[in-house]
This record gives C-alpha cells, structure tokens and sequence, in this order.
C-alpha cells in the first residue's frame, strides 16, 4: 500500500501548487466557467485505467479555477491506441481533453507499432495518481503453477490489445526467457481477462497486484491463484519467491532490455493532454492536479478503495516520456522483433 509514500510527496507539492493556482485563476476561469472537461479512457470498464480516470473525474474539477464539469468516457481498441491517436489528432487542444492511456504508450512509438499515429513527446503530460506493480497470474488448479511450468508447455494469456503490456510482456518473455505464451484476446480491459481466466478461457491473466489485494483478497488469502511473474524491476516485498521480470533475461543484454520495458510502470496510471494546448492552460491542469492528489477528500475516497497513490508531477512525467522515445536504436530494434 503506497498511500502514506504518496502523502508525504504531496504536502510538499501543494504549497507551490497552490500559489500557481491563484496567479493562473484570474484568467483561467472565464475559460473553464461552464466548460466540461473529458477524460477519454483507452481499456474497458472496471480495471485501474478507468477507476483512476474516474476518481480523478471525481475531484480534479474543483481544483481548476472557473470550476468545470469533468467526466470520463470508454474509448477502448488497440490496446488503448485508438484513445491515442483520438486524443493527439482530434480531441480539442484548448484543455478540456484528457486520456488515460497505456502506460506503454511512448514504447509502442519508440518500437514502430504501426497503429501509433501519435507522438507521445508532444503531448502534454499533466499527472501520475500512481505507479503499477503488475503480475501474471493463474488459478490454483492450473498446471502452470510457476514461470519455469511455461517454457515447458504452451500457456495461453488474456491480450487486451498489441499496444498493451498484456501482451508486450509475455511476448518479450517468449524471445528472452524461453517461456511459451500464446496471447488470445483482444479482450475490452483487464477485468475481461481476469473472468476468461476464472472461466477457464485462458491458462493466464495480467492484472494489477494492488487489483487482486483491493477486489479478489479471498484469491491471495485462500490461496486461489498462483502468481508466475511480477512485472517489476526488482521482486516485490510481499512476493519475494516470485520472479521479477528483468530478472528472467536469459542474457545481460536481455535482462537489459526487460529493464527499459518494465520502466514503463513509472508512468502506471497517468494523465496525458493533446499536444498543442496554450502553455498556460497546461499549467492550470497540472496544477490543480498536484493540489488534487493532496486533497483530504480524495485521499479518503482512495483509502476507502485499497487504492495505491504515487503521485509524479506532469514535468517530470514529460522527462519520461522524452528519455523513453529517445532510446538506443539497437534495444528498440531488437524488441520490436520480438514484439512483431
């Protein structure tokens, strides 16, 4: 649980934020009074893209001067790349668009994906409400009990889309550490994946670890499911016996390259505006985003949830984004062969 990490964060942020908030407030709210801001959400119903969309819906819009009416919206497809290219070449650039979009989104540019007809750097990035710790998982009764059980026979994994990690993982895992997923799908979102897996459909899902704590606990403290890999630079504290992706690399430069993918969890679950909006308009949805994530009503409602908070100011997601897109050419070529 990351809600105490994030609240010592945000008391720092807030100070600043709240003296930027009322030097932008005088201008900024003749544009927003009686405007409607929409969050477009790139995956189906129910996974974390859309209850943080949702959340944020919830409370970013009294942060904002001129007090908008903010509301979020499926756009699902391509694993969220339909919601991308819609934002970066059609949604309205005045600010009153936003996504919450893949966090693989500057990755799927950085490889070629031919279904990105955006660019990431340009856009706008205004927030992270958190960080992911991701996993692949099966039922107890499974015969693929571990990840060594799939490099011996094929296992299928619930795909939500080719601009998703839940098929970019086990696909890179398939070129570099010998395992034997077959990606079937694509399903709307994550929560899709995780009843195919229940229903048998699949021999594994990806889904949040935070998910299955806040909404399956009786799978963790019954035992119900098996956890293969956390996707994750190092092994997570509660699963320590559980393999870290970086760390299935059969090669240094392999291990190397799992790390550059997996980085993508420091973008998790982020805010993201189209590209060409005013300077000061970008300000104003950063702002009120760091002063939204120091709210006590939206630390409450996200308490109330189970709800992980890491929150990362729009600036430095944007460093991010950047670094990502501006990778070495001989990594990105060698994953977007094992990605095709």
């Amino acid at each position: 649980m990351q809600i105490m990490k994030a609240s010592a964060l945000v008391a720092a942020l807030c100070s600043a934020a709240a003296m930027s908030s009322s030097a932008n407030a005088q201008g900024e709210d003749k544009f927003y009074a009686g405007r409607t801001i929409t969050i477009v959400i790139g995956f189906g119903p129910g996974g974390t893209y859309d209850y943080y969309a949702r959340l944020v819906a919830r409370h970013i819009g009294k942060h904002i001067a001129g007090k908008p009416n903010v509301v979020a919206q499926q756009m699902p497809g391509a694993g969220s790349l339909t919601a991308a290219n819609f934002l970066y070449a059609v949604a309205p650039k005045d600010g009153t668009s936003l996504g919450m979009l893949s966090q693989t989104l500057a990755i799927e540019e950085a490889i070629g994906n031919p279904g990105v007809k955006y660019k990431s750097a340009q856009m706008s990035w205004i927030g992270r409400a958190t960080s992911i710790a991701q996993i692949q998982l099966s039922m107890a009764t499974s015969k693929f009990s571990t990840i060594e059980d799939v490099k011996k026979a094929e296992a299928t994994a619930a795909g939500t889309g080719a601009g998703s990690p839940t098929e970019g993982y086990p696909k890179l895992l398939n070129g570099t550490a010998g395992t034997r997923f077959r990606i079937v799908g694509p399903y709307p979102g994550s929560v899709d994946g995780l009843l195919a897996l229940e229903r048998g459909e699949v021999d594994t899902a990806l889904t949040s670890y935070n998910t299955i704590k806040a909404r399956r606990a009786d799978w963790i403290a019954e035992k119900k499911i098996n956890v293969l890999v956390t996707y994750s630079m190092k092994r997570h504290p509660e699963l320590p016996q559980v393999p870290a992706f970086p760390e299935l690399g059969k090669t240094e430069v392999d291990k190397r390259l799992l790390e550059f993918y997996v980085s993508a969890e420091e973008v998790g679950r982020s805010f993201v505006a189209p590209p060409g909006l005013p300077p000061e308009r970008v300000t104003t949805l950063r702002t009120a985003f760091m002063a939204m994530v120091g709210d006590a009503d939206f630390l409450a409602e996200a308490a109330k949830a189970k709800a992980e908070l890491d929150p990362l100011a729009g600036e430095e997601l944007q460093k991010i984004i950047v670094q990502t897109v501006n990778a070495p050419r001989a990594m990105i070529s060698r994953m977007r062969a094992l990605l095709k």
